[in-house]
């Protein structure tokens, strides 16, 4: 009797799971769905190639291209600042945890800041980073000191600040993972701390730690707020190439050009072609996400198998 109403709780448990998990996919097919349907008609060559182009103007509305580089670029700078940050943060809290109270509090700050909302982050990083420059606070610091108001820097910051603590959790849970007898059998083979760390645990972890990037940089990508305060909104491409000495400079010390303020802008344009650029520029977000998410698979497939 008692076999057979545990075998009923477990199909009924099952069912449940399959019908959630079906519920879950029927959302994202609709919301993909939604998103095609409306989001490419949008997609031409124009959106790729151009960038604004003011009402009644030859070739209105123009494109997104301008904000399709500023994205990257900070997608770019917040990850060269975020991830390593953070991996070591993970690394910290997982491997030097034993007889170090200082743990406890770095992982309850982790903690706090993973879940602070990020329009927090975004006034943050307008105080310190775009009212700051502004009041002189970077005088004395190589490039900084010629920032005075909206910023690619500050847009780039904003969102590492968002992204460390998450990689940070993350691979410190994915360390967790890895089993001791590795660490043991590393060492006892002469290895020290750190070579055993960076030779064993982590690409032991190599492929979970990068799950966590991803999702950080997944993120990060979708964020509005925080470049609402810091980097704004500019109709130019966020880069020049010099034609003397040809070269790409980044042209971070001004407002930046990003898809999700862009299409937060155009959304609520009363032009149609600008309504449906905001839909393919939020369709274009999450191709980038998804091919970001792709390459890196692709990059670390070779350690995953093994």
């Amino acid at each position: 009797m008692h076999n057979t109403v545990a075998r009923v709780i477990s199909r009924i448990m099952y069912g449940v799971c399959i019908a959630c998990t079906v519920a879950i996919l029927a959302v994202l097919v609709l919301v993909t769905g939604y998103l095609l349907s409306i989001g490419v008609s949008a997609l031409h060559w124009s959106f790729f190639s151009t960038d604004f182009i003011a009402l009644g103007q030859p070739g209105a509305p123009g494109g997104m291209r301008n904000a399709i580089v500023g994205t990257l670029v900070l997608i770019a700078l917040a990850s060269v600042v975020g991830v390593p940050a953070g991996i070591l943060c993970g690394i910290f809290l997982s491997e030097y945890e034993a007889g170090n109270w200082f743990t406890t509090p770095v992982r309850f700050v982790c903690d706090v800041l993973a879940g602070v909302p990020s329009i927090v982050v975004g006034v943050l990083g307008y105080e310190v980073l775009v009212a700051g420059a502004a009041k002189g606070w970077y005088h004395y610091v190589p490039y900084f000191n010629q920032i005075s108001g909206y910023n690619g820097w500050a847009g780039g910051l904003a969102l590492a600040f968002i992204m460390l603590p998450i990689v940070a959790r993350t691979t410190e849970e994915m360390l967790l993972l890895v089993p001791n007898s590795y660490r043991e059998a590393s060492i006892a083979l002469g290895a020290t701390k750190a070579t055993t760390i960076l030779k064993v645990v982590l690409p032991s972890a190599t492929a979970s730690i990068v799950t966590g990037v991803m999702l950080a940089v997944a993120r990060v990508a979708g964020e509005t707020a925080p470049l609402l305060f810091t980097a704004l909104i500019s109709q130019s491409m966020p880069i020049e190439v010099n034609g003397t000495f040809p070269y790409i400079h980044l042209l971070l010390n001004g407002p930046f050009p990003t898809l999700t303020v862009q299409a937060y802008n155009y959304a609520q344009d009363i032009d149609p072609g600008r309504q449906k650029l905001a839909w393919a520029g939020i369709l274009m977000l999450i191709f980038i996400v998804f091919v970001l998410n792709l390459g890196v698979r692709f990059a670390t497939r070779t350690r995953r198998k093994a």
